[in-house]
């Protein structure tokens, strides 16, 4: 259990705020520096281009045995950042900084998730990947609440960088208390072997990539969406904290559902809810539209994304390291690719209408490759 709610803390800050801190704070930083949509989609692309670096120098054989300490680095790594974006305006500053903090978040999620699921399943408690994961949800409703008291007390984005920076430090900071070091037992590190690609995981990364396309653009944007249509900025940050309170239960739910209809179908399920949620944000407009989008995409994104992360390692034998780094290799080019397309969209046409709707058709393509697939039975648990 004490593992499982230190890689829900770490996940909260590296990813819930690291990451997706940018959403509700870049309207504010859209308006002072009179950025433009495609100058947020660049910033947004470099984030996700450092996630997939950071990915796959995950995938190497390097890291075994030095999770905890790498873990922990990028824990502390991305509090800095996250604080650095405050020290300037300028937009290369941005990308820089974005990237290194897309290395940091993606170092956390592959060394902190692979510590967490191998503990988990040798104390056969794989039902505590949902608390993991749940953390995801939980920091963007923490980043959420901090944004909207700061915006209400009339602060400016430096404010919403600096406090992103001191939650995530003391983040940091309870991880290396929670986190223990593993037992030493003389026995050499494990180096997993080469990882086989077959057709139901070639499959099953193809999606995940086009996945990380179709919801970057409302994950990255949906705050723009709701102050493009005037909804003020308490609605903002309403909107996104409606967005990480449905994040939280999400993985339990999607689990719950795979547990009845298999993992890739409850995955291929949550894309097509997800598509109705992204469609949804900037068809039904007023109100309801950005909101529904938001409780959407909380409900369904990292529930996709840990049921992603599960099958794949279930389908690669002796190498399930490699596959989770593999995964997030294909999610990070679809999160670089989706913000900066959508940005210059948005620019050419006026809005984010047709950068969600393209966003909404590539969930559906992702759902319809991976509809079939079956994890082993043996694996299944």
């Amino acid at each position: 259990m004490t593992t499982a709610l230190a890689g829900m803390i770490g996940l909260a800050a590296a990813m819930g705020i690291g990451r997706f801190v940018f959403t509700p704070i870049l309207p504010g930083m859209m308006d002072a520096l009179s950025l433009s949509a495609s100058d947020a989609g660049l910033i947004a692309g470099a984030n996700y281009v450092g996630y997939l670096a950071g990915a796959l120098l995950a995938a190497g054989a390097w890291a075994a045995g030095r999770e905890r300490a790498m873990a922990l680095s990028a824990m502390f790594a991305s509090a800095l950042l996250a604080a650095l974006m405050a020290s300037t305006s300028d937009l290369a500053a941005f990308l820089v900084i974005r990237f290194a903090a897309g290395i940091a978040s993606a170092f956390v999620l592959v060394f902190l998730s692979s510590i967490v699921f191998d503990r988990i399943a040798r104390a056969g408690r794989d039902g505590l990947t949902a608390l993991h994961f749940g953390g995801v949800g939980l920091g963007i409703a923490v980043s959420a609440a901090a944004i909207g008291v700061l915006a209400y007390l009339g602060a400016d984005w430096r404010q919403g960088w600096i406090w992103s920076g001191a939650l995530s430090l003391a983040a940091a900071l309870a991880l290396l208390v929670m986190l223990d070091a593993p037992r030493a037992t003389g026995a050499a590190p494990i180096v997993e072997p080469q990882l086989r690609l077959g057709g139901p995981l070639t499959r099953a990364i193809l999606s995940y990539g086009l996945f990380g396309v179709g919801y970057v653009v409302t994950a990255t944007f949906l705050v723009a969406i709701v102050r493009e249509g005037e909804g003020g900025r308490l609605f903002e940050a309403w909107v996104w904290l409606a967005t990480g309170l449905a994040g939280i239960p999400s993985v339990w739910f999607w689990n719950r559902v795979a547990s009845s209809i298999g993992m890739f179908r409850a995955y291929a399920l949550g894309c097509v809810v997800e598509l109705v949620g992204v469609a949804a944000s900037v068809s039904l407009g007023g109100y309801v539209g950005p909101l529904l989008g938001g409780i959407l995409l909380g409900g369904t994104f990292i529930g996709v994304t840990a049921l992603g992360l599960q099958a794949s390692r279930r389908l690669a034998g002796q190498s399930p390291r490699r596959a989770l780094a593999l995964m997030t290799a294909a999610f990070g080019v679809g999160q670089a690719v989706g913000p900066v397309l959508a940005g210059y969209l948005a620019d050419w046409t006026g809005s984010f209408f047709a950068p969600s709707l393209a966003a909404a058709a590539v969930l559906g393509i992702a759902a319809a490759l991976v509809m079939n697939v079956a994890v082993p039975a043996r694996a299944q648990s």
